[in-house]
């Protein structure tokens, strides 16, 4: 079977780095749809905004070749315990499909090019392809008493962050809360822990530049991109 985008993702993570580890994690984090022809249409998306979440199929389309892994390491448990790729969500995959829940904020049907559909909460890079896009169904998608593995109860430890340097030019309460709420979760490999380290983090226009000492991520510069 060949499969081919449908659609493009558009966020502002133009590289791995500091994405949330799962949709929903970041609830104000806003990104957007951009079709492609023949589904650049109104009528493909006929019905769709009676809806309030949708689940993207996409693409892991930076992780590249390599081998095939029967086995991963999650960053939940720490990254030195193994388990099998299929009882994990690890990005590297026999096929390379991502599966993520998001809600459906509008659609902007008048948007030049044909509809835009703006979401929320999503984990996607910017470009990513997306190969689907299905209604989300609480009766058929909810089960809230399903047992959850060594995920445990889905809450990540976050961080308290501080913004030691002021806000560039551009960028508003609204997108500095919403930054806020991506490093609180910690964007840093899970065997980092240098307190002198200056970290860098591509988001929109900007190269973030941070440093965490214990629980306190501190927010030291902005540079342009």
């Amino acid at each position: 079977m060949t499969i081919t985008p449908i659609a493009y993702f558009r966020s502002p993570f133009p590289t791995k780095f500091g994405i949330p580890r799962q949709s929903g994690v970041v609830a104000a984090l806003r990104g957007r749809i951009e079709l492609v022809p023949p589904y650049r249409s109104a009528e493909a998306l006929r019905g769709l905004d009676d809806f309030d979440w949708l689940w993207l199929v996409w693409g892991f389309s930076a992780n590249g070749g390599g081998r095939q892994r029967l086995t991963v390491r999650p960053p939940r448990l720490g990254g030195n315990r193994r388990v099998g790729v299929f009882a994990t969500r690890s990005p590297f995959r026999p096929n390379g499909l991502g599966l993520s829940a998001v809600r459906l904020e509008r659609v902007d049907w008048a948007a030049p090019g044909g509809p835009l559909i703006h979401v929320s909460g999503a984990d996607l890079m910017d470009g990513t392809p997306v190969f689907d896009i299905k209604p989300y169904l609480p009766f058929a998608d909810s089960h809230p008493d399903a047992r959850q593995g060594f995920a445990g109860d889905g809450r990540w430890p976050v961080l308290s962050v501080e913004f030691a340097a002021a806000l560039p030019a551009g960028m508003g309460e609204a997108e500095a809360r919403t930054l806020a709420d991506v490093l609180s979760q910690d964007p840093r490999p899970h065997y980092h822990d240098d307190p002198a380290r200056v970290y860098g983090m591509p988001y929109g226009a900007w190269d973030v530049r941070f440093t965490v000492v214990g629980g306190v991520l501190r927010v030291v510069g902005f540079v342009a991109r």
